[in-house]
C-alpha cells in the first residue's frame, strides 16, 4: 500500500478555491431529520441537500483535490437525497503534518452567517461503517522529522506508541469550519463509537505563506486539537448529529448533539479544555493559552467526509520539531476504511 501516496498541493492555494459563493438555490426536502433543536419565528431552517451528482457539484467542492476518489473511493447521490461515499480500505497517506487525516472531504460553497447575538447549526444523519478497524489497536512511531521512520523495526532513538480510538483509526464526519480563523467543530462517527473534537488549526496549514510576525498569525500558542467526549454505540444505526455554535456580548460557545440530545458543549471557543480547566479525554493537551474568537466567528462552512486521526499532535509543527513523530504507511493504512451514507444538511439559524 506504500506506493499509494498522495502528494498534497499547498494548502494556502487550495483554501483559496472555497471562497463564499453566492447563495443556491436551496431544495426543500421531503422531511426533516429527527434533529430538531430550535422552535419559533425567528428561526431560519435551510436544507442543505443534493438530489443527483450535478447538483451535488454545485453545493459541495473538494478543495483539497480526489484524495481516495484517485484510487479506489466512490461516491454516488441516491434519488431521495442520500449522499454515499465509500473508500475501503484507505490506500492513501502521507507522513507529514494533518495531510493523513484526509481520506475524502468535501466543503460546501455557501457560507452561513452567524448571528451577531443568536446561534448556528449544522445537523445531518450518519450511517457509517468502518471495517479493518482494531478495538485497541496502537500505532508506532519514531519522534523524528517528517518521513524519517519508514517502517516499524528500523533503528529509533526515541519510540512513540499510542493507543488510537475507533473513530480515529477510520471516521465519518461532518464539519463545521471558519477558515479565517481555523476553528473547526467536529462530528467522528464510527462503526460502534462516536466523538466529538473541537479543533484550531495553526497557520502552517490555513496559509503557509503566513509569517509569524504577521498580527493574524496562528502558532502553536493558539492552535490546538482535542477530543472532547468518546460514547460508544451500536453498530449500523443512523445516528443524527448537529453542531450548535452560540455567541452573544458575553458568551462564545459550542454544542454537540447526538439524536437530539445535547452529548457535550465548550465554552469560551478558541481556548483550549486543558487551560480552561474542563474534563475532556486527554487527546491532546495544549501547548498554548488559546485566545477567545467570539468576534472573529461570522460565518461557517460545512464539511463532510472520511478520516483518519493517528497522528501525535502537535502534527510536526515547525515550532515543536523536538515533539515531531514520524509514523510509517504501514501504521496508518493497515486494512481499514470507512463508508458512509449523509442524509439531510440541515442549516438553523436563529
Amino acid at each position: 500500500m506504500r506506493n499509494h501516496r498522495v502528494l498534497f498541493a499547498s494548502l494556502s492555494v487550495l483554501l483559496a478555491s472555497c471562497s463564499d459563493a453566492a447563495p443556491t438555490s436551496l431544495r426543500q426536502s421531503d422531511e426533516a431529520p429527527a434533529v430538531s433543536l430550535a422552535q419559533g419565528p425567528s428561526v431560519t431552517r435551510i436544507e442543505y441537500g443534493s438530489r443527483d451528482t450535478i447538483e451535488y457539484a454545485t453545493k459541495w467542492a473538494n478543495i483539497y483535490g480526489p484524495l481516495s476518489l484517485a484510487v479506489n473511493g466512490t461516491r454516488s447521490v441516491s434519488a431521495n437525497g442520500d449522499f454515499n461515499v465509500s473508500a475501503v480500505p484507505f490506500m492513501i497517506g502521507a507522513d507529514y503534518s494533518v495531510f493523513d487525516h484526509l481520506k475524502y472531504i468535501a466543503v460546501s460553497t455557501q457560507s452561513f452567517p452567524v448571528p451577531a447575538s443568536g446561534s448556528l447549526t449544522f445537523s445531518v444523519r450518519i450511517q457509517a461503517s468502518t471495517p479493518g478497524t482494531i478495538a485497541g489497536r496502537v500505532i508506532r512511531g519514531c519522534y523524528g522529522a517528517p518521513s524519517s521512520y519508514a517502517q516499524v523495526g528500523d533503528p529509533c532513538a526515541a519510540p512513540w506508541s499510542a493507543t488510537a480510538l475507533e473513530g480515529q483509526q477510520a471516521g465519518v464526519v461532518l464539519n463545521m469550519i471558519n477558515f479565517a480563523t481555523g476553528q473547526l467543530f467536529d462530528w467522528f462517527v464510527s462503526e460502534s463509537q462516536v466523538f466529538a473534537l473541537i479543533e484550531r488549526l495553526p497557520s502552517n496549514v490555513t496559509n503557509p505563506a503566513l509569517m509569524p510576525t504577521d498580527p493574524g498569525y496562528v502558532g502553536l500558542e493558539k492552535a490546538y486539537t482535542q477530543i472532547i467526549k468518546v460514547e460508544n454505540v451500536k453498530p449500523g444505526k443512523k445516528y443524527d448529529v448537529a453542531i450548535r455554535y452560540s455567541r452573544s456580548a458575553t458568551t462564545s460557545k459550542v454544542e454537540f448533539f447526538l439524536d437530539g440530545k445535547l452529548f457535550t458543549s465548550v465554552d469560551n471557543v478558541g481556548v483550549p479544555l486543558d487551560k480552561q480547566s474542563v474534563a475532556y479525554t486527554g487527546t491532546y493537551p495544549s501547548y498554548g493559552n488559546g485566545e477567545v474568537l467570539k468576534d472573529d466567528l461570522d460565518s461557517f462552512v460545512i464539511g463532510h467526509g472520511l478520516f483518519s486521526l493517528l497522528d501525535a499532535f502537535p502534527f510536526q509543527h515547525p515550532e515543536r520539531p523536538d515533539r515531531s513523530v514520524s509514523i510509517p504507511l504501514s501504521e496508518r493504512l493497515f486494512g481499514q476504511g470507512a463508508s458512509g451514507t449523509f442524509t439531510k444538511f440541515q442549516v438553523t439559524t436563529q
